[in-house]
């Protein structure tokens, strides 16, 4: 009988070991989750409606696990709002409000500049005026008093990045509008294959923004529209800055929940927060990335 042939065991138990090592082979090619952190709970923006939008893009890509540390409501102690930074990867900044406590501050120095990832979302570039560190990481923010004491007006033309040294506030927007972004950095990881121009949704346009903006590098603009209320210049949407060993990864845009819901956001996002944690982009540039005619959009 063919059941009791010595050759038919023979081949199962090699089928068997072949089919193990290709399991086993697979999951070692399998990257580890990376380990993220959003910091949320104050903000002049829509935080509690952003962050479970955040948190959905980042599970879904497949590339990360997501905890959320919700800080005390605006005027409360905040001296026991002491997220473990250390135990992540990289942090998401949904934040803008009270001052931390200078041990938490220290903390997050360390953290970023020990090698962990910062991702900086829109108006977390608002947050911290007067905290000279933060402000070297996100390399430009905006209102809270900024001004040229805070550093330049920075912003593209003609091919170059301008450090206006010029007197001025620091921080501004029209009404939202359907913007184009245009890529500037076409190499880097994280734009590297994402189209050169595509159209984001309605949302603010931020421009005038100031800061140190050292060990910085700007890879996408939009140019602020004057009959939207804008500069007529092209102003940075997103920006990437070293701080210490640490990697920042600076999106301008992401007002509230619907424009976290664009793919001109999701991808940069999720690809910028993957670099921002390890220096390398392994996700896809998505097949319903926008070109230049009209947003898309996912629900989640």
């Amino acid at each position: 009988m063919l059941s009791k042939s010595p050759y038919l065991k023979l081949f199962c138990v090699c089928f068997f070991a072949v089919f193990l090592c290709a399991a086993v082979s697979f999951g070692a090619d399998s990257p580890e989750k990376l380990r993220s952190l959003i910091v949320d709970g104050q903000n002049n923006h829509p935080w509690a409606e952003v962050t479970p939008v955040l948190k959905a893009i980042l599970e879904k890509s497949g590339r990360f696990t997501v905890d959320v540390a919700t800080s005390p409501k605006p005027g409360e102690d905040m001296s026991s709002f002491k997220p473990d930074f250390a135990k992540y990867d990289v942090i998401v900044m949904n934040y803008t409000g009270d001052e931390w406590s200078a041990e938490t501050q220290q903390a997050f120095e360390k953290f970023v500049a020990e090698g962990g990832g910062l991702t900086i979302v829109h108006a977390a570039n608002n947050a911290f005026p007067n905290w000279k560190e933060y402000n070297l990481m996100i390399g430009l923010g905006g209102w809270g008093g900024r001004n040229e004491k805070s550093g330049p007006y920075v912003y593209w033309e003609d091919g170059k990045v301008v450090r206006n040294t010029e007197p001025g506030h620091g921080g501004s927007h029209g009404p939202g509008w359907e913007f184009l972004i245009e890529l500037r950095d076409e190499e880097h990881p994280i734009t590297k294959r994402l189209p050169k121009a595509f159209r984001h949704c309605n949302d603010e346009l931020y421009d005038r923004l100031r800061g140190p903006a050292e060990n910085f590098t700007i890879l996408a603009t939009a140019y602020a529209d004057p009959d939207k209320g804008g500069t007529g210049r092209h102003e940075p949407m997103l920006m990437v800055i070293d701080y210490g060993k640490g990697r920042v990864f600076h999106i301008a845009m992401g007002h509230a929940g619907q424009q976290c819901k664009s793919v001109s956001f999701i991808a940069p996002f999720e690809r910028g927060t993957e670099w921002a944690a390890t220096g390398k982009v392994t996700l896809p540039v998505p097949d319903d990335m926008p070109g230049v005619d009209k947003p898309t959009f996912r629900e989640f």
